[in-house]
C-alpha cells in the first residue's frame, strides 16, 4: 500500500484536457499527462483493499492495488511487469476503456473511485518512455503455424500470446492497415493511429506477419486456410450494425455510424479514396439516433465537421446522475455519462423514437419525425415503451447517423463458408471454457463469438482463446491464465 491515508488526504483529480475551442479545430487527442505529483497523488489513494474487488471489475483481470504501489514507489519497471502481466495493450485500454474496473473499487462507495485507467495510460507510456517497452522473441519456436482473422483487439491479443508461446502466427485483415476497430473506428481524438503503429511493429518484430487488403473467403479460399494451418482464429468482430428500417430510410443523409467514422479516421490518415462520396456534417443539422460510446463519438467528430446543430437521441429515458439502490456497488452502473464529446456540444433527448426520415422531394434528407416515449411496466414484468399521445413532431435534420449498436458478425464469405455453428444472436457458437467452434481446429474470441463488446473484454477473449489454442497444438499450455497471474504476484 503506497500510503495509509492517501485516501484521506486526496481526492480524485483527473488530468487536465486542451480547452473545447482548441480542441475541436483538430484531431489529436487533447487530455493532458499528470504532473509528478498528482500521478503520486492519485496512486496513493489507492486502499489495497484485502479483497480487491477492482480485479473482478477488469475483464483481464489487472492486478491493480501492486501497480498503483509500484507507480506510488515510482518504481516504474515494476509497475509495468505487473500491468503487462495481464494486459497486453495497456496504451489501448488507457485511452478507450470505459473503466468499469473504477465501478468496482472499495472506495467508490463513498469516495469518488481510484483513478485506473489513467494511472495505466501512465505506467504504459513512462515505461515506452524509458525504453522498458522491448521485443520478446520466443527462444524455441514449435512448427506450428496458426492464422488469426481479424486485427482488431481480439486478434492481436490472441496472436502475441501464441506468438510468444513459440507458434508461428499470421494475420490476415481485410483493410489496408491492421488494427481493426482500433483504427477505423475510434476517432482519432481518442487513440491517434501511431499509438497502434508503435504496437504493430513491436509485434512485427516479435515476429508476428501481417498480411493486410486480404479478406479470407475472398482472396484467400477457406479450404487453403485449413489446409495449410494447424490452427484458425476467428476474430472478426461484431460488423452488420443495426438498422432503422422506418419510411425515408433510403434517403441522401441517412448513413451508419461506421460509414462516418470510418471515412473520416481514412480522412484524417491520408487513405480516403478519391472517388468515395464524402459524408460531412460541416453546416448541417445533425441528428445521432443511439446513445452509447458510437454515438458520443459521432458527436465528437461532428463538433470538428464545424456542423450547425447536433442532437442525439436515445430510447431510454435519463440516466440517474450517480446509483441508486437497484444498482448498489460493487454492479457496473447504468447511470449518465458525459464524455468529452458531449462537452464540447450537443442537445440530448431521451426517451425519443424515431418515426420517419422526412424527403425534400429531391432524395435527400430534410427532416426527422420523431415522438416522445414513456417507459412502463407491462403484463410480462417487463420494461416496454409506450408513445405519448401529441407529441409527435418534426425536426431539421440533414445528416441522421445511426448509432444503434451491432447485431452479429458477418455471415457472408468466410463465416458460411466455414460452416461454423451460430449461436441465436448470430455469432459464432463456442463456450468460454474452450472458444472452439464446431469445428475442431477453428476457433473464436472477442465480439465475433459474445457479441458487441468492450475493448477490454476482446483483448480478454484473444488471451484467453490463445491459451486453448495452444492447449490444444501441444496438450497443455505455457501461457498464464488471469487466476495464475493473481497467485503468482
Amino acid at each position: 500500500m503506497g500510503k495509509p491515508t492517501g485516501f484521506l488526504e486526496f481526492s480524485r483529480e483527473m488530468p487536465s484536457k486542451r480547452p473545447v475551442k482548441e480542441r475541436v479545430n483538430d484531431y489529436r487527442e487533447f487530455v493532458e499527462k499528470y504532473p509528478t505529483q498528482k500521478l503520486n497523488q492519485q496512486a496513493a489513494r489507492c486502499m489495497d483493499c484485502g479483497v480487491p474487488f477492482c480485479h473482478s471489475g477488469c475483464p483481464l483481470g489487472n492486478i491493480i492495488p501492486e501497480f498503483n504501489d509500484a507507480v506510488y514507489r515510482q518504481s516504474w519497471r515494476e509497475a509495468y511487469d505487473i500491468l503487462t502481466s495481464t494486459n497486453n495493450f495497456p496504451e489501448f485500454t488507457g485511452r478507450i476503456c470505459p473503466a468499469p474496473c473504477e465501478s468496482s473499487c472499495v472506495l467508490g462507495i463513498n469516495q469518488p473511485p481510484v483513478a485506473i485507467e489513467e494511472i495505466e495510460k501512465h505506467i504504459i507510456e513512462i515505461a515506452f518512455e524509458k525504453g522498458f517497452v522491448k521485443p520478446h522473441k520466443p527462444n524455441i519456436r514449435t512448427g506450428r503455424k496458426i492464422a488469426v482473422v481479424g486485427s482488431g483487439p481480439a486478434g492481436l491479443a490472441a496472436a502475441a500470446q501464441l506468438n510468444l508461446a513459440g507458434h508461428s502466427v499470421i494475420v490476415f485483415e481485410r483493410d489496408d492497415a491492421p488494427g481493426g476497430l482500433l483504427r477505423y473506428g475510434i476517432p482519432d481524438f481518442k487513440l491517434e493511429k501511431w499509438v497502434i503503429d508503435r504496437r504493430i511493429s513491436i509485434l512485427e518484430e516479435e515476429g508476428v506477419v501481417f498480411q493486410c487488403n486480404t479478406e479470407v473467403g475472398a482472396d484467400i479460399s477457406v479450404s487453403d486456410l485449413l489446409r495449410q494451418y494447424n490452427a484458425v482464429v476467428l476474430t472478426g468482430g461484431a460488423t452488420i450494425p443495426r438498422d432503422l428500417p422506418i419510411p425515408g430510410r433510403e434517403l441522401n443523409g441517412v448513413h451508419f455510424a461506421m460509414e462516418f467514422l470510418t471515412q473520416q479516421n481514412k480522412r484524417v490518415s491520408g487513405v480516403l479514396d478519391k472517388n468515395e462520396k464524402p459524408i460531412l456534417a460541416t453546416g448541417k443539422h445533425v441528428v445521432v439516433i443511439g446513445g452509447g460510446d458510437t454515438g458520443s463519438d459521432c458527436v465528437g467528430t461532428s463538433n470538428r465537421h464545424q456542423a450547425k446543430s447536433i442532437t442525439q437521441f436515445e430510447l431510454l429515458p435519463k440516466p440517474p446522475e450517480s446509483r441508486t439502490p437497484q444498482m448498489p456497488w460493487p454492479t457496473y452502473p447504468m447511470v449518465l455519462k458525459i464524455s468529452s464529446s458531449h462537452e464540447e456540444g450537443c442537445e440530448r433527448q431521451w426517451a425519443v423514437n424515431t418515426k420517419e426520415f422526412i424527403s425534400d422531394g429531391k432524395g435527400n434528407l430534410k427532416a426527422l419525425k420523431i415522438v416522445d416515449l414513456e417507459w412502463k411496466i407491462g403484463e410480462n414484468g417487463r420494461a416496454q415503451f409506450v408513445e405519448v399521445e401529441g407529441t409527435a413532431r418534426e425536426i431539421p435534420c440533414d445528416l441522421a447517423l445511426l448509432a444503434m449498436g451491432f447485431v452479429h458478425p458477418q455471415h457472408e464469405g468466410l463465416v458460411n463458408d466455414l460452416a461454423v455453428e451460430l449461436d441465436e444472436r448470430g455469432n459464432v457458437r463456442a463456450s468460454e471454457k474452450s472458444y472452439q467452434t464446431n469445428i475442431q481446429k477453428i476457433f473464436t474470441a472477442g465480439d465475433m463469438r459474445r457479441g458487441q463488446s468492450l475493448v477490454v473484454w476482446a483483448i480478454s477473449e484473444g488471451r484467453e482463446c490463445a491459451r486453448k489454442v495452444d492447449e490444444f497444438l501441444m496438450g497443455s499450455s505455457v501461457l498464464e491464465t488471469k487466476d495464475d497471474n493473481r497467485i503468482a504476484i
